[in-house]
């Protein structure tokens, strides 16, 4: 991954579609990540929540719908907090799909559940609509773990264009492991590459069943925004920019027309020195 040097909220070089490559001269890079670089996993929520708005509030001037992919972790809910806290009333709820990146394969009313979590930070006080929530089906709704994946991606069909399999999300957020994992796809776990939705039943991270985009959806998103906060994130965010990021599931997406880091300076301290 190459990175731009902003650092304040989103959108100050979203026009740049060239970097210098190493001859000095310019080459083609319309995707290149732009990189956000705050104080602490407080004032990343805060910005990514500012930043949504003003992302969501701009598809709708020019599309009917909006498709929103939220992620869970600290600092993704922490983010959905201040969403709910800083909304502004310029974004129609109405018009605007929730989805999940992953979930974890527990009861539905569980708090370890994403959706759980979210509904109690933002989506409990949102006017987002509940026909509008596609949350991952859970264990104790008479599916195992392959049917539940099976529906999901039934669900992600029927909001898809007639010659896809899911939508093309318009913004999709993700956090990161400190192992460099995003959404469920763990280092070491490889999946293939025709499923829409993996099932994966032996996460390194408890609890071991777990439901996750797979990468092709993920990286077929307008935006993919990364939400990264804390110390032991350092290590995977130097490798996610360093010579071979796609080595760890972090450096194997991206967002088709453009990729976002927000990042706090424990962070991003080996990466910018930060």
């Amino acid at each position: 991954m190459r990175q731009s040097h902003h650092q304040g909220i989103l959108g100050q070089d979203a026009e740049a579609n060239y970097f210098e490559n190493q001859t000095g001269g310019k080459e083609k890079e319309v995707n290149r990540p732009i990189v956000n670089r705050l104080p602490d996993g407080a004032a990343v929520a805060d910005a990514v929540a500012v930043a949504v708005l003003e992302k969501l509030a701009s598809v709708l001037q020019v599309k009917p719908q909006a498709h929103f992919v939220v992620t869970g972790g600290t600092v993704g809910i922490a983010s959905l907090a201040s969403l709910a806290r800083l909304d502004d009333g310029s974004v129609d709820w109405s018009r605007v799909h929730v989805w999940w990146g992953d979930e974890r394969f527990v009861e539905k009313t569980s708090e370890d559940r994403n959706a759980v979590q979210a509904r109690s930070a933002w989506l409990s006080r949102s006017a987002v609509p509940e026909s509008n929530i596609h949350e991952f089906p859970a264990s104790d709704q008479g599916l195992d773990l392959q049917a539940a994946s099976q529906l999901f991606e039934r669900e992600l069909a029927r909001f898809s264009s007639a010659d896809a399999a899911y939508p093309e999300f318009d913004l999709l957020l993700l956090g990161m492991g400190p192992d460099g994992h995003i959404a469920s796809l763990f280092p070491g776990h490889e999946h293939s590459s025709e499923l829409v939705v993996v099932a994966v039943e032996d996460s390194p991270k408890p609890p071991p069943m777990r439901l996750s985009l797979n990468y092709a959806v993920i990286n077929a998103a307008a935006e993919v925004w990364f939400t990264v906060a804390g110390a032991d994130k350092a290590d995977a965010v130097s490798v996610a920019f360093g010579d071979d990021p796609e080595s760890l599931p972090v450096g194997r997406v991206a967002g088709k027309a453009r990729t976002v880091w927000f990042v706090d300076q424990t962070a991003g301290v080996k990466t910018w020195g930060c």
